[in-house]
């Protein structure tokens, strides 16, 4: 995809207006829609058109989407107004949402058969990543599809692998996601020690983080920490959505994750507090 194409981008919140800016920087005509249209307003004003579902799906080569949890794909795939009721055939769907692998797969068959070619893309590094176009990708679906898009992901992420089939990407996501909820336990609590001993917070996270306990949420997340900062680079209301998805999927295959019940356990009760909104760092506010 190294030529200019019309892309439709679904949902620009945290991360979604970043990435499509980015794609709008490259040249490609972009055509946005989102529920709350003051957050595609950066977009608008520099040039994107703003449609509903349906008018993108008509217009657009490539149609990417980037919404909250799986019902809501579920509706922008599959309404009778929704993306594949509407777009015509050899269109591209990239779904950059961490949603479900069986939905994925749903999708990916229900496209097929309508001449669509679709992946499943779920993405990891937050507002950080977004804003500089250097997300890991983690992606499911045909190889001669990922080759297609390939260089459009590539302007999003600087990490970008086929993991396999349909659905192997939002599995790939599960694993990410797994491993980022047992570490921002270890994290919050690294850091809350380090002032119940009475350290320098700061100098602390100096040292463990050139170390074996370094991790990109440590570098990320803890300085955000140490400065009250509990803003959201990600939701605590979609990691608990995430977690979720990852225990379902663990009990289909018999699976056990302790870590991850405890993480989802003590982010509900933070969620319950009125925290949902906030950064998946506010779990610090556990050890206060």
């Amino acid at each position: 995809m190294s030529k200019v194409y019309k892309v439709g981008f679904i949902g620009t919140g945290v991360m979604g207006k970043s990435m499509a800016s980015h794609l709008q920087h490259q040249g490609h005509g972009l055509f946005v829609y989102t529920r709350t249209k003051e957050k595609a307003q950066s977009l608008i004003d520099e040039g994107a058109v703003w449609c509903s579902i349906k008018e993108i799906a008509e217009t657009c080569d490539v149609v990417m989407t980037m919404v909250g949890y799986p019902s809501d794909v579920e509706e922008v795939y599959f309404s009778e107004q929704g993306l594949l009721n509407n777009a015509k055939a050899g269109t591209y769907l990239i779904d950059f949402t961490t949603s479900t692998p069986s939905l994925a797969q749903k999708i990916y068959r229900s496209a097929k058969e309508k001449g669509l070619y679709t992946l499943d893309a779920p993405v990891s590094g937050g507002d950080v990543g977004a804003r500089n176009a250097t997300l890991t990708i983690m992606v499911g679906g045909d190889e001669d599809v990922f080759d297609t898009c390939s260089p459009m992901l590539k302007a999003l992420g600087e990490n970008v692998l086929l993991q396999g089939q349909a659905g192997a990407g939002q599995h790939t996501k599960m694993c990410n996601q797994i491993a980022i909820a047992s570490n921002m336990l270890g994290i919050c609590e690294a850091v809350a020690y380090a002032k119940k001993a009475g350290l320098d917070q700061e100098n602390v996270l100096k040292s463990i983080s050139a170390g074996a306990a370094g991790s990109w949420s440590l570098s990320n997340l803890a300085p955000r920490i140490i400065n009250g900062d509990f803003e959201p680079g990600f939701f605590v209301k979609h990691f608990i959505k995430d977690l979720k998805i990852a225990l379902d999927e663990a009990e289909k295959m018999n699976f056990k994750m302790p870590g991850v019940e405890m993480a989802k356990e003590m982010y509900e009760k933070l969620a319950q507090q009125g925290f949902e909104n906030k950064g998946t760092q506010v779990l610090y506010k556990w050890y206060e």
